[in-house]
């Protein structure tokens, strides 16, 4: 994988995750605002609704006014707020925010408007409500404390119950506050609660309901609901995307499947699926080229097969008609000639298709190019009587002998060079060695009448004969080129064709990396 495309995949997650977090963030807050509101309303509302149903809440609970701010306002009070002024027409208990605090407004029995500021809500209303059932029990006479206290806690949607054992107490530390103020606040999970201290000294406990929690079971639902949706919707696209890429994979593979092998995926840069479409359009180029040399082998090797088998169908003939042993032997000499001829064409088109069609199991391993390259000159030497062939190989050279190669084949395209060189020289060949740090290469060179410039190319295709001195009647098969060709690509290097400076024919060189790469060559 390329860092320009995992950073590329890495910013559009990062992006998509930004704009998650944010559209949570945002839902999060506009969501909370609303149901803060409504938690507002819906907490005060009990004790609005007790205080509107009483004929002087100010004066009965006279510790409100300083405490909470409690006070009656009229109607033309709240005649720039319209639309409190109609929510408290239809008896609703309203929340305001405002630089006090919150401020709650109900509409009371007399038509008036009764408001209480509570700085903090929760913490003000569990005192307010602590006072207030406080008061109430106080002015009770015993006997009636457990109705009043179940009345209470039924209006004001709070549980009043006496402390029955030592477990309902909070720690030591908090107790010590109650004797200073009456009452005091200790929390129990997550709801309030109160111990009041009567005037007898009996303990009561008032328990609130649960404060504000935003980040309530509905929230978190929306929230996930909402990250979940992403997700799937990426996920969709995603998959959308690679099916369609696959799917224009699976057409051309189906039309290649047909005989279409000139098509093609569409390779798109910077998808995920290019190396796959560069990969499979590299499959079908190969495939091409296969069939293609397939079918110009079963062209060539036919009419290749044909000229021997005529002469050994025709060597048969004349031995039947042969009348001395001298006849006979010359006749059985040339049908031996001819499947010898046949023997090494078969050889050579054997190895060219083992080459072509995906090539050998090469083991490279370390070997010495230099000796290979006299193995070679000596062979030819004594096969090629009347050519001159020499081998140089630099002091430099040797120092660098050894290379990572398949001897044999190396063996195999240096002596197709030579002997394709010595056949077609005047009456020299060349063998000069170049070795270096990272590359091994062999330029064989003859003075012979050489290769024209336009036909360097052509020569290295199978099957493929010159029309000057490098003919049919020069011997090969039109193999040996290509044979060489491909021993050289699964080495990773090439062959290639050029002039020879110094003896004035033709020069073929052959080149490849001195050490194995790190990655196989497909």
């Amino acid at each position: 994988m390329s860092l320009k495309f995992f950073l590329k995949i890495y910013v559009r997650i990062a992006a998509l995750a930004a704009a998650v977090l944010m559209l949570c963030a945002l839902l999060f807050l506009g969501l909370n605002s609303v149901r803060a509101q409504h938690w507002h309303e819906y907490a005060a509302e009990p004790l609005m609704r007790w205080l509107a149903a009483m004929p002087d809440p100010a004066g009965q609970y006279h510790w409100m006014p300083s405490l909470f701010g409690l006070q009656t306002l009229s109607p033309a009070q709240l005649q720039d707020a319209p639309v409190l002024a109609e929510r408290l027409a239809y008896g609703q208990v309203v929340a305001e925010h405002n630089d006090a605090g919150q401020r709650f407004l109900v509409r009371t029995v007399d038509g008036q408007i009764l408001s209480l500021t509570f700085k903090q809500t929760y913490p003000d209303l569990t005192r307010a409500l602590a006072l207030l059932v406080r008061w109430h029990l106080n002015s009770t006479t015993p006997g009636h404390r457990a109705m009043v206290a179940e009345e209470l806690g039924h209006a004001l949607k709070v549980t009043v119950a006496p402390v029955e054992n030592a477990g309902q107490l909070p720690d030591q530390a908090v107790l010590q506050e109650l004797g200073e103020r009456g009452f005091v606040v200790f929390q129990r999970s997550s709801h309030a609660r109160v111990l009041l201290q009567l005037s007898e000294g009996e303990l009561v406990v008032l328990s609130m309901p649960a404060p504000f929690n935003p980040w309530g079971w509905p929230v978190m639902v929306l929230l996930l609901a909402i990250i979940g949706g992403v997700l799937a919707l990426t996920l969709y696209f995603g998959l959308r995307f690679v099916d369609s890429r696959l799917r224009k994979i699976e057409a051309v593979a189906i039309r290649i499947g047909r005989g279409e092998m000139g098509a093609r995926v569409e390779s798109e840069p910077g998808t995920f699926l290019s190396r796959l479409a560069n990969s499979f359009n590299g499959m079908a180029e190969h495939l091409q080229r296969l069939v293609q040399v397939q079918r110009e082998m079963i062209h060539a090797v036919s009419h290749e097969l044909r000229t021997p088998v005529a002469r050994i169908r025709f060597g048969i003939q004349m031995i039947e008609s042969a009348r001395t042993p001298e006849s006979l032997e010359k006749q059985l000499g040339g049908i031996d000639d001819d499947i010898q001829e046949l023997d090494e064409l078969i050889d050579e088109i054997l190895t060219y298709a083992r080459l072509e069609q995906g090539g050998p199991v090469f083991t490279l391993r370390e070997g010495s190019v230099p000796e290979i390259a006299r193995h070679v000159v000596r062979e030819q030497q004594s096969i090629r009587e009347g050519v001159g062939i020499e081998c140089r190989i630099s002091a430099s050279s040797e120092r660098w002998a050894m290379a990572d190669m398949e001897p044999r084949y190396i063996h195999r395209a240096l002596q197709n060079l030579v002997g394709n060189a010595a056949r077609y020289a005047e009456g020299r060949v060349l063998v000069n060695c170049q070795l270096d740090e990272d590359t091994c290469r062999i330029d064989v060179e003859d003075d012979g009448p050489g290769i024209p410039e336009q036909d360097w190319e052509k020569i290295f295709t199978a099957f493929a004969r010159l029309d000057d001195s490098r003919t049919r009647t020069s011997g090969g098969y039109g193999l040996g080129l290509s044979i060489v060709r491909r021993i050289l690509y699964w080495h990773g290097g090439q062959a290639f064709v050029g002039r020879s400076d110094e003896l004035g024919g033709a020069r073929f060189s052959l080149v490849w990396p001195r050490r194995k790469p790190a990655d196989p060559i497909l």
